[in-house]
């Protein structure tokens, strides 16, 4: 799923069938979300194993209302994605969960991960000049805590590689500099990035513009 016109085919299949799965939860007879992704015809690509995060946003205003997913490809995308949507909606921890009166003003925007790849790099100083920016999304783990933000947040937040790395370090509940020690594992990914404009409208590459919110 790396081409343009694979990219013009999953990533609107994708916003529609995590809006499917989130009205689903909501019917008077809760929908699986699974049984969603299983039932639904989509292109053949959502069989491969992907990682997927799921990010809700207020409309209008594009506050944050909600993000989850899944960092690891262990499930189809046809699977991931629609569990990811109503976790996002239902078990964020920042956050109540959604109500259903809540659909008709809230923006759903999809990022269909590459597998994490680990940067490698001496001095460890140089690591920022491994990052590009806008492309990239980062994981920080060590000691059992791990952070990840989407690479569409650095740009939202026009941060250059050296913050980047430092807020996916906060966003691990480390110090930020952690990524300066080699006992700090630093990961980046790809993502294909598609959202609604508006609740149940347009879907566009990026999605909505978002305001300056970051916690994703």
């Amino acid at each position: 799923m790396t081409g343009a016109r694979d990219e013009e085919a999953v990533g609107p299949a994708a916003v529609r069938l995590a809006r499917r799965a989130l009205e689903g939860a909501f019917a008077p007879e809760p929908l699986d979300p699974a049984r969603v992704g299983a039932e639904a015809t989509l292109p053949t690509s959502f069989g491969e194993l992907r990682g997927v995060f799921v990010t809700l946003r207020r409309y209008p205003g594009g506050r944050l209302r909600g993000c989850i997913g899944f960092t690891e490809p262990r499930h189809p995308l046809r699977t991931a994605l629609p569990i990811a949507a109503v976790l996002a909606a239902t078990e964020d921890p920042r956050f109540p969960a959604l109500t259903a009166a809540e659909l008709g003003t809230t923006t759903i925007e999809v990022s269909i991960l590459t597998r994490p790849e680990p940067i490698s790099v001496r001095p460890r100083s140089a690591l920022p000049s491994e990052i590009h920016v806008g492309r990239d999304g980062l994981i920080v783990e060590r000691a059992g805590s791990s952070g990840l933000l989407l690479p569409q947040v650095a740009t939202e937040q026009r941060w250059d590689a050296a913050t980047f790395l430092a807020e996916t370090c906060r966003k691990a509940g480390l110090p930020p500099d952690a990524w300066e020690q080699t006992a700090t594992k630093v990961s980046r990914f790809e993502a294909i990035v598609f959202g609604e404009t508006r609740p149940r409208g347009p879907i566009e590459s990026g999605g909505a513009s978002p305001t300056d919110d970051s916690d994703r």
